[in-house]
């Protein structure tokens, strides 16, 4: 295992050569924003809120950019607090986040970002689009209207559970979560109703029906199954 030592914000910091810039920082207390990033799942640097500047000419995302040796990285500039400000004001635009009437308002990551961020109103036109909202399932449900394509839980639906019920077809503004051919959340077959989807959503676009508003979702399990597993191994 190689140690390799880089430059973030301008403090000194060494790190293992798998390492992430995204994992050196938060084990130095460096904070960097993230939506589809959590621990336990496999990175996909979608979300692009954790761009960092990365030798004072390029942007990186931080969750799937491995260290280097003799990097130098800046997490807080003016132009990456604008760049992320506009990424969240483009993701509450895409769709229908309207807080007040959301399930996840008060414990909403999407919600949580935009007042770190002090985002505290919107030039970017809303596009108001039509969304489904999925209540088919006998315990969960799923809305549309509130999903920023983060694919947490598809990927926790693959790489932990094991079911690929979920997926995302479609592209762009028009890109869909769904479950098995198309159908139905509570017709999928594959579906094992174990409701690990719902736990990482860091919106409300899955929620359990039987919860109050604002109710905590628990993520920790995840960190949990990986130590278990390593354990095992």
């Amino acid at each position: 295992m190689k140690i390799k030592t880089l430059k973030i914000d301008g403090i000194d910091i060494s790190g293992r050569e798998e390492q992430t810039i995204f994992e050196v920082a938060r084990e130095n207390n460096i904070f960097i924003p993230t939506l589809c990033y959590l621990e336990g799942l496999k990175p996909i640097g979608g979300c692009r809120v954790c761009l960092v500047e990365v030798d004072g000419k390029k942007l990186l995302p931080s969750c799937i950019t491995k260290i280097e040796e003799g990097m130098e990285i800046r997490t807080d500039t003016e132009e990456l607090r604008n760049y992320r400000k506009l990424i969240v004001e483009l993701i509450f635009a895409e769709r229908n986040h309207i807080c007040s009437i959301c399930v996840a308002n008060g414990n909403c990551e999407l919600q949580n970002l935009s007042v770190k961020l002090n985002i505290d109103h919107f030039e970017m036109p809303n596009k108001y689009p039509k969304c489904e909202v999925d209540m088919t399932h006998e315990r969960f449900g799923m809305d549309h209207n509130r999903c920023i394509l983060c694919a947490r839980c598809v990927r926790v639906c693959s790489e932990i559970e094991g079911a690929n019920t979920l997926d995302i077809m479609g592209k762009g503004s028009k890109a869909r979560v769904f479950a098995d051919l198309n159908q139905g959340w509570g017709s999928a077959e594959s579906c094992t109703s174990c409701g690990k989807c719902v736990q990482v959503c860091p919106t409300g676009a899955l929620f359990e029906k039987s919860k109050p508003i604002g109710y905590n979702k628990k993520r920790d399990f995840l960190t949990y199954l990986k130590v278990m597993r390593s354990n095992d191994l």
